[in-house]
């Protein structure tokens, strides 16, 4: 219902020219938040008659601007009655690609933050585990051990440039947003970071990242478990920074990446969790919900994940019993993905009940046993399961979907855990409202900058100032540093730009497949190009659909 109000005040403000009732004859035909129509442009709902003049200048003219300021600023405030916030479901289940899970017939799924949601708990003791190996075997100074992990520091799908020691954001079209570029702990002002790219905040397409997140010098962190080592690389800088200790970037950002990786390889994640499944692994009888379902509609079910027979075994155990593996009719660990979506050299090999490999040759996967590495090849030649009939989740963008979708035609899912904090807040009224009245104000700026004596522009930057204010604090109601994954300031982030590329579907957890039926139908929604219907009201009354220079583009076909 409040969506519904939100369309029909918009509306009413449309076809009657920005006031409460229908325009007459004698009305102005300049809308609130409009000023005087440019030369031959046509204001919605207005009569094509003549335009009104604009005032004469001076104070008059910052007069006038500022009238049209504060009509704006009561139409938003119509707009957002208080129902309007919480329109966002934080369990629903958002599509970018149209798709029926009534043609779906086979579910497969990655373990760790798929099957297996983790605890925030989990980071500071990979933090703390990789920052000792840090001291321990790689000889770095005792005195970063002062530094604890501080969860609220960097987010997913940042970039990383190794030369530079510059953790920062980059939004779809390769700019860096400003304010969110650090070294060690400390932002790097605007200017500085604009000089180290030669004079600009665009970073070329050679230097990115490349497929899967590494580019020659810069690194995208996309994996959950990134970000302790976020927060340690930074820390690690901050220390030598802070100490004027010369070091190599290079070798540095590589202890640091080689530390984490100890810690996964040495087992030590798994002991903790394994330890107390408890604490660590959230949602697990949704899980067991979820499978239990697909396999009583008739779905197939299978497992790929990276992660070995054991601990595997232990967490399903945990979550769904001792009869897990009658759910799945392949279950396949330590899979070495993304290679095993690429590579065909590596054939599948049996495990027995208690974990050790066997040597007869696979010629056919089998319910209820466990294979190791093999390759994608083989697994479609063994399954015949093949194109949109199958339906693949992971939470990792890289390793997990971009193959499946690009290269071999399977529908994928996401899981995006940090969407329903996002979307919590999203449906905040100051959210909203921020957000709305940024809109609002960019569409005024947009339209006034036809105005151009002293007076105006001193209007027009206190105007910038305002938006840039609004900007930030919209940012750190996500995170003080770098805002959210998803957005920049107006633009989606390089992060949002993969997900919508390599999933059909994304949600925060598996959980939310119970709130649909088997049979469900995933409709995106028809958002405008910047061409088409306007739906934001910076469009509707100040913005693209009066262009004040219509008649100087009149050359243009």
């Amino acid at each position: 219902m409040a969506g519904a109000g939100l369309r029909a005040v918009a509306r009413r403000w449309l076809l009657c020219g920005g006031h409460g009732g229908p325009r007459t004859a004698s009305s102005s035909p300049s809308c609130p938040g409009c000023g005087p129509p440019g030369p031959g442009a046509h204001c919605p709902g207005a009569p094509r008659s003549a335009p009104a003049q604009a005032p004469a200048g001076g104070a008059d003219l910052s007069a006038h601007l500022w009238a049209r300021y504060q009509d704006m600023r009561r139409l938003v405030h119509d707009l957002l009655p208080p129902e309007v916030c919480s329109l966002l479901n934080p369990a629903a289940i958002y599509a970018n690609n149209e798709i029926s899970l009534r043609d779906v017939e086979v579910y497969g799924f990655d373990y760790d933050y798929t099957l297996a949601q983790y605890a925030d708990a989990l980071h500071p003791e990979i933090f703390s585990a990789a920052r000792d190996i840090l001291i321990e075997h790689y000889k770095y100074p005792e005195g970063i051990r002062k530094y604890d992990y501080n969860p609220s520091f960097a987010i997913r799908g940042l970039h990383y440039d190794i030369q530079k020691s510059l953790l920062m954001k980059i939004d779809a079209f390769h700019y860096v947003q400003l304010g969110t570029a650090y070294r060690g702990l400390q932002p790097v002002p605007d200017e500085e970071v604009i000089a180290l790219y030669g004079g600009t905040q665009h970073i070329p397409l050679y230097q990115m990242s490349g497929f899967y997140g590494k580019g020659p010098s810069i690194k995208q962190f996309m994996d959950i478990f990134s970000l302790p080592e976020m927060a340690l690389l930074s820390c690690v800088v901050d220390y030598f920074l802070g100490h004027s200790l010369e070091f190599d970037q290079a070798h540095l950002y590589k202890d640091v990446t080689d530390a984490i990786r100890d810690v996964h390889v040495k087992g030590l994640m798994y002991q903790w969790i394994e330890q107390d499944m408890e604490k660590y692994i959230l949602r697990g009888d949704e899980t067991f919900a979820v499978l239990s379902r697909l396999v009583a509609h008739g779905k197939q079910l299978f497992l790929i994940t990276n992660s070995p027979f054991s601990f595997v075994d232990k967490g399903m155990r945990h979550m769904v019993g001792p009869d897990w593996r009658q759910l799945f009719d392949v279950v396949i660990v330590q899979a070495d993905k993304p290679s095993f979506f690429t590579d065909r050299r590596k054939p599948f090999r049996k495990l027995d009940e208690k974990g050790s490999l066997q040597w007869d040759r696979i010629t056919r996967l089998e319910k209820g046993k466990i294979y190791r590495q093999g390759n994608l090849f083989d697994f479609l030649r063994l399954t015949e399961w093949r194109g949109p009939r199958v339906l693949y989740f992971g939470d990792h963008l890289y390793s997990d979907l971009a193959d499946l979708m690009l290269r071999h035609g399977w529908r994928t899912g996401a899981i995006i855990p940090e969407l329903e904090r996002e979307i919590r807040i999203i449906n905040t009224e100051q959210y909203m409202h921020s957000l709305t009245w940024q809109q609002a104000l960019t569409g005024l700026l947009e339209r006034m900058q036809t105005y151009q004596d002293a007076e105006s522009r001193q209007v027009l930057a206190a105007w910038m100032k305002e938006r840039q204010e609004l900007r930030c604090i919209t940012k750190a109601l996500f995170n003080a540093q770098f805002g959210s994954i998803f957005r920049t300031f107006h633009n989606p982030t390089y992060f949002s730009r993969r997900l919508v590329r390599f999933s059909d579907l994304y949600m925060a957890s598996l959980s939310c497949l119970l709130n649909y039926r088997v049979d469900f139908t995933f409709y995106p929604r028809r958002t405008p190009l910047q061409h088409e219907a306007p739906l934001w009201m910076d469009q509707l009354c100040t913005g693209c659909m009066k262009t004040p220079f219509l008649g100087d583009m009149a050359h243009i076909r």
